[in-house]
């Protein structure tokens, strides 16, 4: 894989103890290459979508590629509470080599659906949202082709933008949705946490006439949970499988300062931590992304802890 680098140890810092007692203790460090031996474990392979090159089309602030690198360098601080049988593996980075984005996401699309075809979750580390194209293919590809697959992602962007010049990190979810109607199978997306000011009419035309489901970010919150659980339950009813992606720039950039295109005016973690337990209680999820962490924009690592936080409850609800 000519844009495929290795895991480094020395992004998995952090206190040391003889019990495995912290996270950089538990993970191992492995290559896509290898075999896969731990199919009767439970397993989590995380990897790192180390590209901004979509970003950069979308007219964004680049950096995301450093992304993965600092959620690892977070992620490896906190403890540990994995069964012991449990395996926490990572396989280093898909990196975007000559600007070739459209390949880097066919490599991803390949490689999650071979960790979900041995009996491994896929946690992918972002890196601009444009990897959410290669990660639902890689999806798709696995399951039987009479099932279906819901996308819920947490965002303060539809990210429906056409690519008329380019898949990029505003358009994932528009391809997705016209391979669907090329196939004539029901796109199922929902957005949590849609912001107004940040949406053209024209988005919410597309989104209104794809059959696309969303939430007002002035919705989303504690205040409204009952109805932002009734919304989750009602989509994943109505799907065999789910695809979970967690766009940084949705969050108040009071707690995530580090992205492309941060506000004041996003959500918060608790609602945000709150859906994510719904969906895992599901038993349908398939697969996780946290995307859009740009290092370079970062206050003391406050985006970078926030999404190692996510993570490391997500890992520790599904374990």
């Amino acid at each position: 894989m000519s844009n495929y680098t290795l895991p480094k140890k020395e992004n998995w810092i952090g206190k040391s103890s003889d019990q495995q007692l912290y996270l950089n203790e538990k993970v191992e460090l492995s290559t896509i290459t290898s075999k896969f031996p731990y199919n009767k474990q439970k397993t989590f392979a995380l990897l790192g979508y180390s590209s901004d090159e979509g970003v950069r089309r979308n007219q964004g602030r680049v950096g995301a590629k450093l992304g993965p690198d600092a959620i690892r360098k977070q992620l490896g601080k906190m403890s540990n509470h994995l069964p012991t049988e449990t395996k926490l593996l990572d396989f280093g980075n898909l990196e975007c080599k000559d600007q070739e984005l459209e390949d880097l996401q066919k490599e991803l699309s390949n490689t999650v659906k071979l960790f979900l075809d041995n009996n491994t979750i896929p946690i992918i580390l972002g890196g601009s949202h444009d990897l959410a194209y290669g990660h639902y293919n890689g999806l798709l590809e696995h399951i039987p082709k009479n099932k279906t697959i819901g996308i819920i992602n947490f965002d303060a962007h539809f990210d429906l933008r056409p690519n008329t010049d380019g898949n990029n990190s505003g358009s994932p979810f528009y391809q997705i949705a016209m391979e669907h109607r090329v196939k004539g199978t029901p796109f199922k997306y929902l957005a949590m946490g849609i912001r107004k000011e940040a949406n053209t009419k024209n988005l919410y035309e597309f989104a209104e006439a794809n059959h696309a489901y969303y939430l007002q970010r002035k919705y989303f919150s504690m205040t409204h949970s009952e109805h932002v659980e009734l919304r989750l339950i009602q989509f994943m009813e109505d799907v065999d499988y789910l695809y979970t992606t967690i766009d940084l720039d949705g969050f108040s950039s009071a707690y995530a300062p580090g992205v492309s295109a941060a506000s004041p005016m996003g959500f918060a973690p608790d609602i945000a931590l709150k859906s994510l337990k719904l969906i895992i209680e599901s038993e349908k999820l398939l697969a996780l992304d946290v995307v859009e962490l740009n290092p370079t924009l970062d206050i003391d690592d406050q985006t970078a802890k926030l999404a190692a936080s996510i993570i490391h409850y997500a890992i520790h609800k599904l374990a």
